[in-house]
């Protein structure tokens, strides 16, 4: 077996010799798409999910609480005595849920690394590295997560008047289409009724994104990558770059995001 291996090992080698700078440098990013794409994946496309899936649950308790207020306003009117005694108490439980549902949101948050401690803690992982060169880094603005998953208005107006709405990258489009209309339909009351449009709804989850460019070799990229993967805390990948124009001296330009209910952040 170790003999089969070695020789699989040198038939690759050889391969890899006989391919140009071009060829060589075009593998070495395939391998890198293919291993990002991969962590993706695994790591953080499950773990939005999941936040998706809180936001919505909140967003539909919040909307049961608005009517069942209205409710109780309304009979409040007529009666002396409150009689709204099990449906108060059904609102205390819809808050409990609530309360339970921040309390999650909460524990996700200690799993990951906070956001003023990214840049000591990627600094530190390239000391121990030893062999890469940090060319930049650079903290990125923070964005709330409604950003990042509801669609983008365009500033162009369409023959309605109304801004054009654009198709964000992996976006289904019914769902874009949807919030046009929805959009269009409260500018159009607003413009009757001469009232404000609706505001955006209150963010619960922020996103704290730093870049780095790193230069060195295309091994000890992988190695600092890997020493991102071990860490006892998580972050999350976001875009990787890789230029080796000037192999074996690669670039790397990685982005790295964390998640907080805490909008403040702390520039480099």
């Amino acid at each position: 077996m170790k003999q089969q291996l070695l020789q699989r090992w040198s038939t690759l080698s050889a391969k890899l010799d006989a391919m140009t700078l071009r060829e060589r440098a075009m593998v070495f990013a395939a391998v890198v798409a293919s291993v990002l794409f991969l962590l993706y994946t695994v790591s953080v496309e499950p773990l939005l999910n999941k936040q998706k899936l809180l936001r919505a649950q909140i967003k539909q308790q919040q909307n049961q609480i608005t009517g069942i207020d209205n409710e109780i306003s309304a009979m409040a009117k007529g009666f002396v005595v409150d009689p709204d005694a099990a449906t108060r108490a059904k609102l205390q439980a819809l808050q409990h849920e609530i309360d339970t549902t921040s309390a999650g949101l909460m524990a996700v948050q200690k799993g990951l690394v906070a956001p003023n401690k990214i840049a000591p803690l990627l600094d530190h992982l390239l000391r121990g590295n030893g062999k890469l060169k940090l060319m930049s880094m650079r903290t990125l603005p923070v964005t709330g997560m409604n950003e990042a998953l509801l669609p983008a208005q365009s500033a162009v107006a369409t023959p309605s008047g109304q801004p054009a709405q654009t198709l964000q990258p992996g976006q289904p489009a019914d769902r874009a289409a949807a919030a046009g209309a929805m959009a269009a339909g409260a500018a159009g009351m607003a413009g009757l009724t001469g009232a404000a449009p609706p505001p955006k709804p209150r963010e619960l989850l922020y996103r704290h994104g730093v870049e780095i460019v790193l230069q060195g070799s295309y091994l000890d990229m992988i190695n600092y990558m890997d020493a991102l993967e071990s860490l006892p805390v998580q972050l999350f990948w976001g875009k990787a770059k890789l230029d080796a124009q000037q192999y074996p001296n690669s670039r790397l330009t990685l982005t790295l995001y964390t998640l907080s209910l805490d909008p403040k952040w702390m520039k480099l």
